[in-house]
């Protein structure tokens, strides 16, 4: 099987050697994002919602660039710099899918430090 690069304008361009995604066959393996505006190139990170949000967006938008959604995506990975926000990220992440039988299997861990000084990343996995 082939790999195919997934880039789109809609999502933050990488800042390093890596792509935004990568599909082999039915599966989409989509880089950690943080919450920079494709838009602007700027953060998106007034509060952890509002970053959070951006990050969901930004995933959103590789999802759609290769012609699938939240409901295909079956692992997610959340690093996150503080556990004590563990719930208000949760609040927002939660919002993104279907119902609670379309939640992906997932794991959360606390680092001490993400690209640009951000507060959460999030990469996922997805099956079409």
């Amino acid at each position: 099987m082939e790999k195919q690069i997934i880039n789109t304008p809609s999502a933050p361009a990488p800042i390093g050697p890596y792509n935004q995604g990568v599909r082999i066959g039915d599966m989409l393996f989509i880089s950690g994002q943080i919450c920079i505006d494709p838009a602007t190139g700027k953060l998106n990170n007034q509060d952890i919602q509002q970053e959070t949000h951006q990050v969901m967006h930004n995933l959103r938008a590789i999802l759609e660039a290769s012609d699938m959604s939240f409901h295909h995506v079956v692992k997610t990975t959340i690093f996150i710099t503080d556990m004590n926000r563990f719930s208000e990220v949760n609040e927002v992440y939660g919002k993104y899918f279907d119902s609670n039988s379309a939640f992906p299997a997932r794991e959360t861990v606390q680092v001490s430090a993400l690209p640009k000084f951000v507060n959460v990343e999030i990469s996922m996995i997805a099956i079409k």
